[in-house]
């Protein structure tokens, strides 16, 4: 089975939405209540012999240290949180397509969706706190 097939396989397979977005792209969105209050949509893309899963975390936010999302990327495997120019949290992985089997693409996801999650509690509670909110 080749990776593609091996990928499409494993989205079909998940509960909630999930699309085939093209021959090697791929969406799914996970539910709001395991995503921290809000849908996570992850792509998937297999190109350049790479699989790259990527997510939207969160809008910038001026009380959001920017510096702090990059500085955790010390301590993540696998993934990494990108900050956009406008302030934007992202979070991305790749693993080489070479290495992709069911448990590479889990591990992948999920380490891509727990990144999110702990990104959006920080940007919550980083808001909460606020001088304003309160």
């Amino acid at each position: 089975m080749s990776a593609v097939d091996l990928i499409d396989a494993y989205v079909a397979a998940l509960p909630g939405d999930t699309r085939r977005v093209d021959d090697a792209q791929w969406g799914i969105t996970v539910d709001p209540d395991a995503a921290a209050g809000f849908p996570l949509d992850v792509g998937l893309r297999v190109a350049e012999g790479m699989l790259r899963a990527q997510a939207f975390v969160t809008t910038h936010h001026e009380l959001h240290d920017p510096w702090l999302f990059l500085n955790w990327n010390r301590q993540t495997r696998l993934v990494r949180f990108g900050v956009a120019r406008n302030g934007d949290v992202w979070i991305h992985g790749d693993i080489p397509v070479a290495a992709v089997d069911e448990r590479s693409v889990d591990r992948l996801l999920g380490l891509v969706a727990e990144g999110a999650v702990i990104a959006r509690r920080y940007a919550a509670e980083a808001r909460a706190a606020a001088p304003s909110a309160n």
